[in-house]
C-alpha cells in the first residue's frame, strides 16, 4: 500500500484538531502555546504533502518560513510567560486579565 496524498492530509487534520481543540479547553498557557505549535506543524505538513504531490518547490520554501515563524513565537512568547510567572506566580489565563498589575 502506497502512502498517498490524503494520508498526509489525514494526518495533518489529526495533528490540527488536537491542537486546536488542546488550545479551546486547555487554560494554561504553556499548554496553548504547544498547541498552537501543533497546529503549525500540521500546516507545514500539509505544506511538504502538496509539494511533494505537485512536484514543486515552493511548499518546502513555505515550510522553512513557517519554521521561523514557529521559532520566533516560541521565544517572544516564554519570555513574556516568564515574566508573567515573575509577577504572578501564575501562567493560567483565566487569571491573565490585565498586562499590568
Amino acid at each position: 500500500m502506497a502512502i498517498g496524498l490524503t494520508h498526509y492530509l489525514g494526518l495533518a487534520a489529526a495533528v490540527f484538531l488536537v491542537g486546536m481543540v488542546g488550545f479551546v479547553i486547555r487554560r494554561n498557557t504553556i499548554v496553548m502555546l504547544m498547541c498552537v505549535e501543533l497546529m503549525l506543524a500540521a500546516a507545514n505538513l500539509t505544506f511538504a504533502a502538496f509539494s511533494r504531490e505537485l512536484g514543486n518547490e515552493a511548499g518546502h520554501v513555505f515550510v522553512l518560513m513557517n519554521f521561523a515563524v514557529a521559532a520566533a513565537e516560541v521565544a517572544i512568547g516564554l519570555a513574556i510567560l516568564v515574566e508573567i510567572y515573575r509577577r504572578r506566580r501564575s501562567v493560567d489565563a483565566d487569571e491573565l486579565t490585565t498586562l499590568m498589575e
